[in-house]
């Protein structure tokens, strides 16, 4: 019997499925406050259309099972390492721009970001569980970003955490389906085998 076909190894799968979608329901409400409060501190429009902003991963994916485990666990892995940037990039610019006026939405944006950090490490987790190796930081790296004004950094900040709530919605489902027990055998589908 393979490793991953271990009953242990499927219960560990299992358990650290379970926490990722605990850590990535708390990130969502989290990011869902942290986006009210973000719109208003910028003075936005909350319901305002922010078209696709470059660098920023998007959640929607065609043909979504079809995907392996493998892949839905890739794709998310790269997604979370490209918001660590871009949370960070936004974090730096508040501190610019606003200076100690507004700790709270700091405060908020550091909270966040540590979080995305941690999503990051637990799906790392999950792919070493599988024998699979982990891509390098360099291969998930942004494009340097082209210097945007004021009202452009704040509409891509917008897009970020538009785009992150969709994405902590998107990474319960694929981990709900990396837990999903196969039906034939009663126990977790190995991340390659998985639909």
């Amino acid at each position: 019997m393979a490793a991953a076909d271990s009953p242990s190894t499927a219960l560990r799968r299992r358990d650290l499925c379970s926490r990722g979608i605990r850590l990535a329901g708390k990130m969502r409400a989290d990011v869902v406050d942290l986006l009210d409060a973000y719109v208003e501190q910028q003075g936005l429009d909350a319901s305002a259309s922010v078209v696709a902003v470059e660098g920023v991963p998007q959640a929607a994916v065609e043909r979504w099972d079809e995907q392996t485990g493998t892949q839905r666990l890739l794709e998310n892995l790269a997604a979370y390492r490209a918001f660590r940037a871009l949370l960070a990039q936004m974090l730096e610019e508040q501190r610019e721009q606003l200076g100690e006026a507004n700790v709270g939405l700091g405060r908020a944006l550091a909270a966040v970001l540590l979080q995305v950090s941690a999503f990051a490490y637990h799906l790392e987790e999950l792919l070493q569980l599988e024998s699979r190796g982990i891509p390098g930081e360099e291969e998930d790296g942004l494009p340097a970003l082209p210097h945007l004004s004021l009202f452009e950094q704040k509409l891509r900040g917008l897009g970020v955490l538009r785009e992150l709530a969709q994405w902590a919605v998107r990474s319960v489902r694929d981990l709900r389906q990396l837990a999903k027990p196969s039906p034939a055998t009663g126990t977790v589908p190995g991340l390659a085998e998985s639909p």
